[in-house]
């Protein structure tokens, strides 16, 4: 995940939005009320990558990330990059039905689709689908994501 330039150092939510440039603040603001509404409430809220991030806490998942143990396994970034602001939704790559629903659906919202690897750009602030975004967000609990995850990291060994 590329390190926002703008936000280094910070320490807090709050001061991380404080540093975005005026044209993204609104619609950052926006994001991240929608996925602290969307999102299973068994996610911690923390500042990590530099960023604010959804993860698994140590208390549900007391080894940590498999690349960082320790670091808790991350789940959901939200990013200010310098053309974009990016979603990192990690639960997201973890089923290809779950992947394809969310390209299917944001076709429909008549916006164009920038996604890779690990994230969503958000390129265009007047052109960010809020609502889809909120369903993203809810569609996949921390018991299902870190199930997948130990899934995942059990057949990849």
């Amino acid at each position: 995940m590329d390190m926002p330039h703008v936000t280094r150092g910070v320490e807090t939510i709050d001061e991380y939005v404080d540093r975005l440039p005026d044209e993204r603040q609104g619609p950052f603001e926006r994001l991240l009320a929608i996925i602290r509404e969307s999102i299973d409430p068994g996610f911690e809220e923390r500042m990590i990558y530099g960023m604010p991030g959804w993860v698994v806490p140590f208390s549900s998942f007391p080894a940590g990330y498999h690349a960082a143990p320790g670091l808790p396994v991350p789940f959901i970034n939200l990013g200010n990059q310098k053309n974009y602001i990016s979603l990192y939704h990690l639960g997201l790559y973890t089923r290809l039905e779950d992947l394809e629903w969310f390209k299917t659906a944001y076709s429909r919202t008549g916006f164009p689709l920038n996604i890779g690897k690990s994230c969503i750009r958000l390129e265009s602030m007047n052109k960010i689908p809020y609502e889809l975004i909120g369903e993203l967000v809810g569609r996949i609990g921390m018991d299902d994501y870190l199930h997948r995850y130990v899934e995942s990291r059990s057949s990849s060994l």
